[in-house]
């Protein structure tokens, strides 16, 4: 008995250990796909494709925004913008760490933003959360916040 408990004890540590209960990671390859699909339109300067993958209500505060964007169409215009001003710039996605909550999950990290030109590439680091609904079957973004790292 002593020893079915201790194995217990050691296997509920090691879920802890291993980043939450079994199952806790269900859902993150799916959330981690939306962020993936969100790097791929902002490399392919898409600014609809983009925009698409936000929610109706969602909240955005841009990189290099004094607005708080609060509709589809604020979203849009924001990417337009960006995509017509600097048309090569790219994202290098870096660390990304995800939390499931349910319905919903958070993923904060870190991108370069990498702006070509002639006499080189202009890198400027960035940090980022997204909060992501399951709406419908699939995640869409509910919140995104965009910053240069200080």
């Amino acid at each position: 008995m002593r020893r079915t408990l201790l194995m217990g004890m050691g296997a509920g540590l090691l879920g802890i250990v291993a980043g939450g209960p079994a199952g806790a990671a269900d859902g993150e390859g799916d959330v981690l796909s939306v962020i993936d699909a969100w790097i791929a339109a902002f490399d392919a300067r898409d600014a609809a494709r983009i925009a698409a993958l936000y929610a109706p209500d969602a909240v955005f505060w841009g990189t290099v925004s004094t607005t708080l964007r609060t509709s589809p169409e604020e979203v849009l215009a924001y990417f337009t913008e960006s995509t017509t001003k600097r048309p090569r710039l790219r994202m290098q996605l870096g660390e990304r760490h995800v939390r499931m909550l349910g319905g919903a999950a958070s993923v904060s990290g870190r991108y370069t933003a990498v702006d070509p030109q002639e006499s080189g590439d202009v890198l400027t680091p960035l940090r980022f959360t997204f909060l992501l609904a399951k709406r419908d079957g699939g995640w869409i973004i509910v919140s995104h916040h965009s910053s240069r790292m200080p």
